[in-house]
Protein backbone atom coordinates (compact mmCIF):
# COMPACT_ATOMS: atom_id res chain seq x y z
CA UNK A 1 0.00 0.00 0.00
CA UNK A 2 2.53 2.71 0.97
CA UNK A 3 5.37 0.26 1.62
CA UNK A 4 7.59 2.67 -0.89
CA UNK A 5 7.10 5.91 1.71
CA UNK A 6 10.06 4.44 3.68
CA UNK A 7 12.93 4.14 0.88
CA UNK A 8 11.78 7.45 -0.25
CA UNK A 9 12.39 9.08 3.37
CA UNK A 10 15.51 7.77 3.16
CA UNK A 11 16.57 8.76 -0.50
CA UNK A 12 15.16 12.62 0.44
CA UNK A 13 17.77 11.95 4.11
CA UNK A 14 20.38 10.83 2.15
CA UNK A 15 20.01 13.33 -0.68
CA UNK A 16 20.48 16.02 1.92
CA UNK A 17 23.66 13.94 3.57
CA UNK A 18 25.14 13.73 0.67
CA UNK A 19 25.12 17.61 -0.37
CA UNK A 20 26.42 18.08 3.06
CA UNK A 21 28.90 15.50 1.91
CA UNK A 22 29.58 16.86 -1.14
CA UNK A 23 30.21 20.89 -0.41
CA UNK A 24 33.14 19.46 2.75
CA UNK A 25 34.82 17.31 0.41
CA UNK A 26 34.91 20.34 -1.76
CA UNK A 27 35.87 22.56 0.91
CA UNK A 28 38.36 20.10 1.70
CA UNK A 29 39.67 19.85 -2.06
CA UNK A 30 39.97 23.47 -2.20
CA UNK A 31 42.46 23.55 1.23
CA UNK A 32 44.64 21.26 -0.25
CA UNK A 33 48.26 22.68 -0.35
CA UNK A 34 50.00 20.47 -2.13
CA UNK A 35 49.58 18.96 -5.54
CA UNK A 36 50.72 15.19 -4.37
CA UNK A 37 48.14 15.50 -1.16
CA UNK A 38 45.52 16.57 -4.38
CA UNK A 39 47.07 13.13 -6.41
CA UNK A 40 46.15 11.33 -3.81
CA UNK A 41 42.61 12.05 -3.11
CA UNK A 42 42.13 11.18 -6.81
CA UNK A 43 43.18 7.66 -6.71
CA UNK A 44 39.93 7.27 -4.45
CA UNK A 45 36.32 8.07 -5.00
CA UNK A 46 34.97 10.71 -2.76
CA UNK A 47 32.41 9.68 -0.31
CA UNK A 48 30.19 11.51 -1.64
CA UNK A 49 30.24 10.06 -5.27
CA UNK A 50 29.41 6.44 -3.14
CA UNK A 51 26.38 8.02 -1.54
CA UNK A 52 25.40 9.14 -5.03
CA UNK A 53 24.96 5.33 -5.68
CA UNK A 54 22.47 4.97 -2.25
CA UNK A 55 20.71 8.03 -3.91
CA UNK A 56 20.21 6.30 -7.11
CA UNK A 57 19.12 3.08 -5.87
CA UNK A 58 16.64 4.19 -3.45
CA UNK A 59 15.25 6.58 -5.67
CA UNK A 60 15.10 4.22 -8.54
CA UNK A 61 13.43 1.34 -6.31
CA UNK A 62 10.83 4.05 -4.95
CA UNK A 63 9.78 5.56 -8.04
CA UNK A 64 9.21 1.28 -9.74
CA UNK A 65 7.46 0.87 -6.52
CA UNK A 66 5.02 4.20 -6.79
CA UNK A 67 4.42 3.53 -10.40
CA UNK A 68 3.45 -0.22 -9.24
CA UNK A 69 1.14 1.37 -6.63
CA UNK A 70 -0.30 3.66 -9.30
CA UNK A 71 -0.79 1.07 -11.16
CA UNK A 72 -3.13 -0.89 -8.90
CA UNK A 73 -5.20 1.76 -7.89
CA UNK A 74 -3.50 1.90 -4.24
CA UNK A 75 -1.64 5.98 -5.34
CA UNK A 76 -4.03 7.81 -6.27
CA UNK A 77 -3.82 11.94 -7.56
CA UNK A 78 -6.76 13.32 -5.08
CA UNK A 79 -6.75 13.54 -1.16
CA UNK A 80 -6.14 11.17 0.90
CA UNK A 81 -3.93 9.82 -1.99
CA UNK A 82 -3.36 6.58 -0.28
CA UNK A 83 -6.26 4.62 -0.71
CA UNK A 84 -5.43 3.06 2.43
CA UNK A 85 -5.56 6.14 4.30
CA UNK A 86 -9.78 6.25 3.82
CA UNK A 87 -10.21 3.93 6.67
CA UNK A 88 -9.14 3.73 10.08
CA UNK A 89 -8.73 -0.42 9.44
CA UNK A 90 -7.03 -0.04 6.67
CA UNK A 91 -4.48 2.60 8.26
CA UNK A 92 -3.36 0.14 10.79
CA UNK A 93 -2.79 -2.12 8.03
CA UNK A 94 -0.50 0.58 5.82
CA UNK A 95 1.16 1.56 8.93
CA UNK A 96 2.10 -2.37 9.68
CA UNK A 97 2.85 -2.89 6.04
CA UNK A 98 5.22 0.40 6.31
CA UNK A 99 6.82 -0.84 9.21
CA UNK A 100 7.83 -4.76 7.97
CA UNK A 101 7.57 -4.48 4.22
CA UNK A 102 9.08 -0.70 3.53
CA UNK A 103 11.85 -1.26 6.27
CA UNK A 104 13.28 -4.32 5.29
CA UNK A 105 13.07 -2.93 1.75
CA UNK A 106 15.05 -0.06 2.78
CA UNK A 107 17.78 -1.69 5.11
CA UNK A 108 18.09 -4.63 1.95
CA UNK A 109 18.82 -1.80 -0.66
CA UNK A 110 21.52 0.29 2.14
CA UNK A 111 22.77 -3.47 2.67
CA UNK A 112 23.49 -3.79 -0.50
CA UNK A 113 25.20 -0.27 -1.10
CA UNK A 114 27.27 -1.26 1.89
CA UNK A 115 28.39 -4.56 0.71
CA UNK A 116 29.58 -2.03 -2.72
CA UNK A 117 31.20 0.13 -1.06
CA UNK A 118 33.31 -2.14 0.82
CA UNK A 119 34.18 -4.31 -1.89
CA UNK A 120 34.86 -0.58 -3.56
CA UNK A 121 36.84 0.50 -0.20
CA UNK A 122 39.37 -3.08 -0.44
CA UNK A 123 39.94 -2.31 -4.89
CA UNK A 124 41.29 1.05 -3.84
CA UNK A 125 43.17 0.44 -0.83
CA UNK A 126 44.81 -2.52 -3.40
CA UNK A 127 45.21 -0.03 -5.97
CA UNK A 128 46.89 1.98 -3.91
CA UNK A 129 49.76 -0.34 -2.55
CA UNK A 130 50.41 -1.43 -5.70
CA UNK A 131 50.61 2.67 -7.47
CA UNK A 132 53.01 3.10 -4.34
CA UNK A 133 56.64 3.15 -5.32
CA UNK A 134 58.40 2.69 -1.95
CA UNK A 135 56.55 -0.92 -1.36
CA UNK A 136 57.80 -2.35 -4.20
CA UNK A 137 54.71 -1.54 -7.01
CA UNK A 138 54.89 0.76 -10.35
CA UNK A 139 57.43 2.98 -10.81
Amino acid sequence: MSCFLVPVTEAVVSSMVTKAVQAKEKKRHNTAETGEMLIEEEKILPFSHKLKWLNSMLWGGSCLLAFEHIWHGELVPWFPFLTAAGSPDKVIEMLHEMSTVGVSMAALVTAVWAGMVAVTNVIEKRLKQIMQPDRGGVQ
